[in-house]
């Protein structure tokens, strides 16, 4: 089975999917991020646009995740934003086509919310005292000028399923696609300090400065 978790920038897919990889035995992260910025960075800083208009990161992303879905013995979670109907087509829709059980869920919250995360994730309570409230959000230039769009074009019935996660904690958005999901996670036994050292964690090894 794979997990496509998919919501806009900042919306909290790849706290989500560590999550889930953590409390779910077997499972492991193909994150297609990866492959877009390895892509990303070979060429001139001049030519570096997204990275999902490239055919080679939509044809390649199917097949990894194709060889990982047949090859591994358990659940693969891909967390990553399309918005893109085609591009959508061209990786869900394509590894459903080769017949793999894809279980695609969209983390949506209010613009607010998401706004307050960018704010937080990675570095960002640490630049917001240095250099003020908005430092972080200077970082995230390119998910703040996608979020409006973001946002708008995942609240489309076909990104469906959508989970509103505006009141949800991380553990708990787990749970609730664990069950609409049809697995069975770990009991989530770690204390709230734990969790946020954790999850800080998490976000400092997913900054991009590129």
């Amino acid at each position: 089975m794979l997990l496509w978790i998919n919501g806009p920038f900042g919306g909290g897919k790849t706290q989500t999917a560590h999550e889930i990889q953590r409390r779910l035995p077997g499972s492991v992260i193909c994150d297609p991020e990866h492959p877009g910025f390895g892509l990303r960075r070979m060429l001139p800083p001049e030519l570096r646009a997204n990275f999902q208009d490239l055919t080679s990161w939509r044809q390649g992303v199917v097949e990894v995740l194709d060889l990982a879905l047949t090859k591994h013995d358990g659940v693969v979670i891909a967390p990553m934003t399309v918005t893109n109907s085609d591009y959508f087509a061209e990786t869900v829709g394509r590894l459903r086509e080769l017949g793999h059980d894809v279980r695609h869920f969209t983390l949506l919250a209010e613009r607010e919310t998401v706004m307050k995360r960018l704010r937080e994730r990675g570095f960002g309570h640490l630049l917001g005292y240095v250099g003020g409230k908005n430092a972080g959000l200077r970082r995230e230039t390119w998910a703040v000028q996608q979020l409006d769009h973001c946002l708008e074009r995942l609240r489309e019935p076909e990104f469906a399923e959508h989970l509103w996660t505006d009141h949800s904690t991380v553990p708990k958005t787990a749970d609730r696609i664990a069950v609409l999901a049809g697995l069975k996670l770990r009991p989530n036994n770690e204390g709230a300090l734990r969790t946020r050292l954790r999850q800080v964690g998490v976000g400092i090894r997913h900054i991009r400065f590129d």
